[in-house]
């Protein structure tokens, strides 16, 4: 198990700078001149020599080659570097990521109790109303897209009914920040969670159903053992570890998702500063953001691997 782990981790490393490498010579690409936004267009014109200096200082006149291998030396000694506005990047990192990582906990927490709970019920009342409503929402939350769902969120709870905010974590000048992050929380998690809960729900109401008509509950309720003992001890712990397998493979698109959210809510985490890094052309910003991205895909990736080998042995032997 340690040798499969070792290796998967291992082609982590490849496939990052493989990222970096085509992020970094795109954004090259587009033409977009760090001078301009350092310089004011006065100082461009008036002081042509100036400005060269401080671009030969700032190594912008070098081959791209030599600049990417000094901007990954930097990354590799945690010198994220600096925003055209001047910010530190690491600061931005800092206060940003966590904000993320908020929002996508909650809505897989919230998308796991939800969409598995109903899923076991759907199955268990099989063809009665939970089913029913049950069956109808999971196709919604797959058929209509997450953004459209965090507008029409925005347009009843925020505008129409004004019970929640529809943008920022915090209210400015708050003196009950709990229940303020709250309020600024429930769209956007309610948003991430509704497709999840799709998703789920039909899974665990299909192997449920699949366990519960296999032989071994059957000959447990031909000995007499109640129903509950049935369901919660025989049913649901054998259905479980297909569903979890689901719900760590959704982990990814969890973190990619966050992203369109972050941008429909003006919620301020990762996705939001890249989105807005890219609105500004700010390619510091966008470089660092998007392997911050990529490298949480890709962990996210290497833990469903991880927690599959676990499952089934054949994974890991490479079979």
């Amino acid at each position: 198990m340690l040798k499969f782990i070792l290796k998967k981790l291992l082609m982590m490393i490849p496939m990052l700078l493989l990222i970096s490498i085509i992020v970094f010579f795109g954004l090259q690409l587009t033409g977009v001149d760090p001078i301009n936004f350092m310089v004011s267009p006065e100082m461009l014109s008036a002081n042509a020599g100036n400005v060269e200096a401080l671009r030969e200082s700032l190594g912008l006149n070098d081959p791209l080659i030599v600049q990417y291998f000094r901007w990954l030396g930097n990354c590799l000694r945690g010198d994220l570097g600096y925003s055209f506005d001047g910010s530190s990047i690491s600061s931005i990192i800092a206060v940003r990521l966590p904000y993320t990582f908020e929002l996508a906990a909650w809505s897989l927490l919230l998308s796991a109790i939800i969409g598995i709970g109903i899923g076991i019920i759907s199955a268990i009342r099989q063809n009665g109303v939970i089913d029913y409503v049950g069956r109808v929402l999971a196709v919604l939350g797959q058929a209509v897209p997450q953004f459209l769902v965090g507008i029409m969120l925005i347009e009843i709870f925020s505008i129409k009914l004004g019970w929640f905010p529809s943008a920022n974590r915090v209210s400015p000048g708050t003196t009950n920040l709990a229940w303020d992050a709250f309020i600024h929380l429930f769209l956007p998690v309610l948003t991430l969670t509704i497709g999840m809960v799709a998703v789920l729900m039909r899974y665990a109401r299909n192997t449920m159903l699949d366990v519960l008509n296999s032989d071994y509950i059957k000959t447990a309720r031909s000995k007499g053992i109640p129903e509950w003992k049935v369901y919660l001890k025989h049913g649901f712990r054998n259905a479980m570890k297909p569903v979890l397998v689901i719900l760590v493979f959704r982990i990814p698109m969890l973190v990619g998702g966050s992203v369109v959210i972050e941008s429909v809510f003006s919620y301020p985490g990762i996705g939001l500063t890249m989105t807005n890094a890219i609105t500004s052309g700010d390619y510091p910003i966008v470089l660092v953001t998007t392997l911050i991205i990529a490298a949480a895909m890709l962990i996210c990736s290497f833990m469903v691997d991880v927690f599959n080998a676990l499952l089934d042995p054949r994974v890991r032997l490479g079979e």
